[in-house]
């Protein structure tokens, strides 16, 4: 089969001028549409997108290749355009995208298309041949193009298979590509470290794990013999094979627009081994650099994100059962004693409560389990748990979870170095025995010692501080937090934020969650209405983007803003800044409070002084507008 079998006139455009990524997949899906090859076009198109959630399709050089797997596809096929002025499609590199090729792919066992795919996308990397295909004046001359290139290029199996012997003096360098899919970019980040390897006189050879299956797969001999092994991969890839090696880790992408950087890398020798042992686990490989402020923060961010949805859902839920208590229950009649109970006076609400509560309470074990585990992997989860659980049901709080997590993943580092020098029978069993039980010991010991007496003790005097604060501290509280939450929008200080705020609800104040909360309200809220009114000051793509930030801001995401702040940070940002500030202060002024984590204006039933914050939100709105009008320079300057 050759390319120019799912390729035909019906399906190529060569003056299509969409105005955004949406635009640009809709026409190329209609092309493909046109083509006969598609039985249910919302099926398909459903999934084109449903991929490109995952990762953008645009992989730089102005080429982009989306691509949909589904029973919607009749027979394999292929549409393109040529997009003269170039389309804004979220490209790797930033780069407008002037060629693009839709894929369809049908599931079936039959994948000799896939061979067929992969070899284009092979082919894209060919800066001769994409630039042809841009200069085409007809689809004729189009496919003629691609027949040609088609008929001077080898298969994929043979390109990678034709490995040539190396030579004694040559870096051996190993990889394997694989990503979602496995139709186009794990082969262009096969053919991009091929290429790149060559060009550094290295000895080559790249196992490719797309749709088809396995393919050139490295043997032992050759894993043994390997100076360096590199796996660009956004799919799972057997990595045990590896044990001893040295091994990069990084996500396909970087195998296509960063391949000179990884095979530099693998040159260097500068990388850490890879070890797996009886229990899967590994020391760190070489992932994406950064600095230590980095790598904490990463650590972090990978506690905070696996302990949201507990506390999003637990929180919500248990904000329902005070809402559902508050409508049932005159609490002008209580005594002071069932007062204490509310939120499980009445049945149904002492079911909320206490399966929200049950969720709420794995958010601290949770959080310190995933901080140890971004450190030490697996071994280091159940260490960071039992820290976590003992700052619980102790009195350090958050504050203590966020040192047990860091301290556990340490703990289980130190205990494999150790672990390194025992004999290799004692070694095999220390993921089973050794790094739990000892771990746990440590945990213990550390928390019930170190860390509950000193971090407890901070912790209590900061929610008796925030308990004790009057009206002019609270005022600077809110306003802190509130520009936190639109320095970065997503970022660290946004973050640092909004854990506070959780924190404090666990600690029963609530009137922090709220300003937090209002702060990121602010940014996509102002960013929406300045697309209205100051239409000048923003181009035409932002002006029918901006009135989504509406909804985005008023359920609380504060990352509709991003694109707008990423493009004219200077001008933005304080603008942002100050209105959520503002907001913050004034949800602290009028005593607004907030039982949910999350939600926006859907919480809207479990807030304290609604009218009043919603009169705070539109305040801080309006304020960060005004400066966006006044800051902000005309388009056309």
């Amino acid at each position: 089969m050759r390319i120019t079998d799912l390729l035909d006139e019906r399906s190529i455009s060569l003056d299509t001028a969409p105005k955004s990524k949406q635009e640009a997949i809709d026409a190329a899906v209609a092309l493909m549409v046109k083509s006969g090859k598609i039985k249910d076009e919302e099926a398909y198109k459903k999934q084109v997108y449903a991929r490109e959630e995952e990762s953008t399709t645009g992989i730089g050089e102005g080429i982009a290749i989306p691509h949909g797997k589904c029973d919607a596809v009749e027979r394999p096929g292929l549409a393109a355009m040529v997009i003269r002025e170039g389309v804004d499609f979220d490209s790797l590199d930033g780069a407008l995208v002037t060629l693009l090729f839709l894929i369809a792919a049908p599931n079936t066992e039959d994948n000799v298309h896939l061979d067929v795919l992969s070899k284009l996308s092979m082919m894209l990397m060919d800066e001769t041949f994409t630039e042809n295909l841009r200069k085409a004046e007809t689809p004729e001359q189009f496919l003629a193009i691609i027949d040609q290139a088609d008929e001077e290029k080898k298969s994929v199996d043979e390109r990678l298979a034709d490995v040539e012997e190396a030579k004694e003096d040559q870096v051996k360098i190993l990889a394997v590509t694989s990503c979602p899919t496995g139709i186009a970019h794990t082969y262009m980040a096969a053919e991009g470290i091929e290429k790149a390897a060559k060009a550094k006189n290295c000895f080559i050879k790249v196992e490719t794990r797309g749709s088809g299956g396995a393919k050139n797969v490295l043997t032992e001999e050759e894993i043994k013999a390997a100076d360096c092994i590199i796996v660009a991969a956004d799919a799972q890839v057997p990595m045990d094979r590896f044990d001893g090696k040295k091994v990069i880790e990084r996500q396909v992408s970087d195998g296509i627009n960063k391949a000179d950087e990884l095979v530099e890398l693998a040159i260097s020798g500068n990388i850490p081994v890879y070890k797996s042992s009886a229990g899967g686990e590994k020391k760190q490989a070489a992932k994406s650099g950064g600095s230590v402020g980095h790598k904490i923060y990463t650590q972090l961010m990978n506690g905070v994100s696996h302990m949201l949805p507990f506390v999003v859902g637990g929180g919500i839920l248990i904000a329902i059962a005070f809402l559902l208590d508050g409508m049932l229950v005159d609490i002008n009649s209580l005594s002071v004693a069932e007062r204490a109970n509310f939120g499980t006076i009445t049945p149904v609400a002492a079911m909320f409560k206490n399966i929200g509560g049950v969720a709420f309470g794995f958010m601290l074990p949770v959080l310190a389990g995933f901080i140890a585990m971004a450190i030490g992997d697996r071994p280091a989860l159940a260490v960071g748990f039992v820290g976590g659980m003992m700052a619980a049901s102790g009195t350090s709080g958050f504050l203590g979870a966020l040192v047990a997590g860091f301290a556990a993943g340490y703990v289980i580092l130190a205990l494999r170095k150790v672990c390194d020098k025992l004999p290799q029978a004692i070694e095999k069993i220390a993921p089973v025995l050794i790094y739990p039980v000892v771990g746990i010991l440590i945990m213990g010991l550390g928390m019930t010692f170190i860390v509950e007496p000193v971090m407890g003790g901070i912790n209590t005097a900061l929610n008796n501080g925030l308990t004790s604060m009057g009206g002019s501290s609270k005022l600077i509280l809110g306003l802190i937090l509130g520009g936190m939450m639109a320095i970065d929008m997503g970022g660290p200080f946004n973050k640092a934020a909004y854990v506070f705020g959780t924190a404090a609800i666990a600690s029963g104040n609530y009137d922090i969650m709220a300003a937090v909360m209002i702060g990121g309200m602010v940014p996509p809220c102002a960013i929406a209405l300045a697309t209205l009114l100051f239409k000048n000051k923003f181009t035409k793509e932002e002006r029918e983007s901006g009135p989504m930030n509406f909804i985005m801001g008023l359920a609380f995401i504060t990352e509709g803003a991003i694109p707008y702040a990423a493009a004219d940070p200077l001008h933005v940002l304080p603008s942002c800044i100050i209105g959520s500030g503002l907001a913050g202060a004034l949800s602290m002024a009028f005593g607004c409070t907030l039982m949910a984590p999350h939600g926006g204006i859907f919480v809207v039933p479990v807030m304290g002084n609604a009218m009043m914050y919603l009169l705070a939100l539109v305040i801080g709105t309006v304020v960060s507008t005004v400066l966006l009008g006044v800051l902000k320079k005309k388009v056309a300057e």
